[in-house]
């Protein structure tokens, strides 16, 4: 799974091309803990830190960084078990992209409830009220990347 955040990231960000194969092992790790952005590195899934809820849920950060043009990135992944009670509707400070790695998930704003499955993506707006819950019986897995505002708190 970790490949299509790093993937998407480099997609937004137009990090290019990397060749792994020829990359010294220090050029992989990011310039700084103050700014992992600083310069293009990776991620990797089990080096980021781990924190779960007593219902079950698990988020994983991979970072938070600021781009050289200035905006502000962090980027986690969530898993929701199947019949977890989701967090409360919450308006948040920052834009969001979500990537669905696995299970089916609803969106809820503005009043209204969409689907969307593996691959699929879910765009929330500055300040839009909202929340992600799985409405699969399997667990849903997604990737958020907030980005500007409040991204960085």
């Amino acid at each position: 799974m970790p490949k299509i955040v790093c993937g998407f990231a480099a997609l937004l960000f137009g990090c290019g091309i990397v060749n792994a194969q020829t990359a010294p092992a220090a050029a992989s790790t990011p310039a700084t803990t103050q700014n992992p952005l600083a310069r293009a590195g990776i991620f990797p899934y089990d080096q980021m830190a781990v924190r779960k809820t007593a219902n079950g849920t698990e988020s994983r950060n991979a970072f938070t960084g600021t781009l050289a043009t200035g905006e502000t990135v962090a980027v986690h992944e969530s898993m929701q078990p199947a019949g977890t009670a989701p967090v409360e509707l919450h308006r948040i400070g920052h834009s969001e992209l979500i990537v669905v790695q696995e299970g089916t998930v609803a969106f809820e704003h503005d009043g209204k409830e969409e689907r969307v499955g593996p691959g699929g993506l879910v765009y929330v707006a500055l300040g839009t009220v909202h929340r992600i819950k799985n409405v699969g019986d399997v667990p849903a897995k997604y990737v958020v990347i907030a980005i500007g505002g409040d991204a960085k708190k």
